[in-house]
C-alpha cells in the first residue's frame, strides 16, 4: 500500500543536505533505541553525497552507534572495485571511512572485478541473496525492513537505477536485477528494484536544482511509475520527499507546501 508523498522545501541546496542529515540523525537513533539497531540505503548523486558529507560535519553523529548499522545500496555503478565513479567510493570518501562503521555491516553492491566477474546479473542475484540472508521472520519477505532507505531523483525521474520504461523498471519479482544499456553513462548497472524500496519503513526522495524541477512535479502530479520511476518510490510508514526552492518550483500549488525553512 502507497503512503501519500510528504513534501518538505529548504531554501537552497546547502540547508537541505543539512536539514536531511539531522533528521537522519534522529531517524537512526530512534530505531537503534527502539530495535536495538537500525538499516539505512544510501544514495549516490550530488545530494545523496551531499547530505553524507553534512552528516559527517555535523556533532550529532557521534549520537549514532556506529557499529549497530547496517548500510546498504540503492543502485550502483558496475565498475572495477576503488573506481571513483562508484557510489561506495564516493560515500567512504564523504563519510564513512571517518566513522567508526563494523565493516561486515557495511553491504557493498558487487564491482566487475569481483567474483562474479563482469556478469552484472550473477552480481544482482549475489546481492538479492545476501538481502535475503539479511531478511527476518518479522520482514514477511525476501529483504530487510530497511528504517530509511535514500533516493536521488534524476532529472528524467529515474531513481536508483530504474530508468523510464527500461525492463528494470518493470520487474515486479526480483529485488535486485542488473541494467543494461542505462541511458546515462556507465550502460552497466545493479540496482534495487521498485518491491524492494517499497519495503522500506521510510522512503525519502532527495531532489535539488532547477534540473530537477520538471522531474519533482511530473512524479507528484499522478504520473506513473514506469513512465516516472520516482512515482513508484514509496515506503510503507512515509514517503518523503526533501527539495530545494529550485527543485520545488515547478510544483502545482496545490502541492506545494507551507513555507519551510
Amino acid at each position: 500500500m502507497s503512503t501519500a508523498p510528504q513534501l518538505v522545501v529548504h531554501r537552497d541546496k546547502e540547508l537541505m543536505a543539512q536539514a536531511a542529515a539531522a533528521r537522519l540523525i534522529t531517524r537512526i537513533v530512534d530505531a537503534q533505541a527502539s530495535r536495538g539497531s537500525a538499516s539505512v540505503v544510501l544514495t549516490g548523486g550530488r545530494n545523496g553525497n551531499g547530505l553524507l558529507a553534512a552528516l559527517s560535519a555535523a556533532p550529532a553523529r557521534d549520537a549514532i552507534d556506529w557499529s549497530r548499522l547496517d548500510l546498504w545500496w540503492g543502485d550502483e555503478r558496475f565498475l572495477p572495485e576503488g573506481d571513483p565513479e562508484r557510489n561506495v567510493t564516493q560515500a567512504r570518501q564523504a563519510l564513512l571511512d571517518s566513522v567508526p562503521l563494523d565493516p561486515k555491516r557495511v553491504h557493498a553492491m558487487p564491482a566487475s572485478d569481483g567474483p562474479y566477474g563482469t556478469d552484472v546479473d550473477a552480481a544482482a542475484a549475489a546481492y538479492a541473496e545476501e538481502l535475503a540472508a539479511a531478511a527476518g521472520p518479522e520482514n514477511h519477505g525476501p529483504v530487510p525492513t530497511f528504517d530509511v532507505l535514500m533516493l536521488g531523483v534524476g532529472p528524467d525521474t529515474h531513481v536508483a537505477s530504474l530508468f523510464p520504461e527500461l525492463p528494470a523498471v518493470r520487474e515486479t519479482d526480483r529485488t535486485v536485477v542488473g541494467v543494461h544499456g542505462a541511458p546515462k553513462p556507465p550502460p552497466t548497472r545493479v540496482t534495487l528494484t521498485l518491491p524492494a524500496i517499497r519495503a522500506a519503513r521510510e522512503v525519502w526522495l532527495l531532489a535539488a536544482g532547477e534540473d530537477k524541477a520538471r522531474a519533482a512535479a511530473i512524479a507528484l502530479s499522478g504520473a506513473g511509475e514506469i513512465q516516472a520511476p520516482a512515482a513508484g518510490a514509496y515506503g510503507r510508514s512515509r514517503t518523503l520527499w526533501l527539495l530545494d526552492g529550485a527543485a520545488a518550483s515547478q510544483l502545482p500549488r496545490s502541492l506545494y507546501p507551507p513555507a519551510s525553512p
